[in-house]
């Protein structure tokens, strides 16, 4: 499996993307592409990784707050553009319907009907497992000011947790077990924050999980300017795990 960063700022952040991760895999011989979050920032990242609008076959939303879902309307607007043909499919918590086609009529009225392309809506909840285009999802409710699922995705050899927003929970936690890569909004070091993660806190979130690699995103922008050095100093002197920081464009192979 192959991890992409294409963002990993916050809502305000000027230099860095909304955060947003495009995972590439193969499922029985078969290349999967999926989004996870599309955020206002994000779909000119993405359309510099591919220019192909086929490519992607799922987009995931943790959450409805608009650097995790506002990009959606301009990615299907620009596939629309290209004569795009497969079938996309969108899974988040339930109404991601609803939020979804809301979204897209107040940026582009009456523009639904005109895609040329089907979008297959799946409801996410805790209780249940997904399988969708040749993958399991599973899902657990972080802590946050708004509703927002963490979600684990695995094919057939590797398995990634993507927070979105939020504070660790147990139920995210057991869903993160032993993952080969736990991706983690970590909004501020240390200290405490309503409704987001720290550096502290997701680094013994992973390491109890038995992660092999933990990946913070989503830093608040003068924290990252501030306490860079500090947090990757904390990320390299822990031991049991490999600890990133990625920037915009980073990439992993899992």
């Amino acid at each position: 499996m192959k991890v992409i960063f294409l963002g990993v700022g916050e809502a305000c952040d000027e230099s860095y993307p909304n955060t947003s991760v495009w995972l590439q895999t193969r499922t029985e011989s078969v290349r999967r592409s999926l989004l996870l979050d599309c955020g206002f920032t994000v779909p000119p990242q993405y359309w510099r990784q591919t220019p192909d609008p086929e490519d992607l076959d799922a987009l995931w939303i943790s959450h409805f707050h608009g650097d995790h879902f506002f990009g959606i309307p301009a990615l299907l607007v620009r596939f629309w553009e290209m004569k795009r043909q497969k079938p996309l499919t969108i899974l988040g918590q339930s109404g991601v319907e609803d939020r979804v086609k809301d979204a897209m009529e107040l940026a582009y009225p009456n523009f639904l009907q005109k895609l040329q392309f089907p979008l297959e809506f799946i409801a996410a909840e805790p209780e249940r497992e997904v399988l969708a285009v040749g993958l399991k999802w599973r899902f657990a409710e972080n802590s946050h000011g708004q509703r927002d699922l963490a979600v684990r995705v695995e094919d057939d050899s590797c398995s990634v947790f993507y927070s979105g927003d939020g504070a660790p929970t147990p139920e995210t936690f057991q869903l993160a077990q032993g993952c080969h890569l736990v991706i983690h909004e970590a909004f501020r070091m240390e200290g405490t924050t309503p409704g987001h993660g720290t550096v502290r806190d997701c680094l013994q979130f992973a390491l109890q999980a038995h992660a092999a690699t933990l990946a913070l995103v989503h830093l608040q922008r003068d924290e990252r300017s501030t306490r860079y050095d500090a947090i990757q100093e904390l990320l390299n002197g822990t031991g049991g795990i490999h600890g990133l920081l990625p920037e915009p464009g980073d990439a992993l192979e899992l």
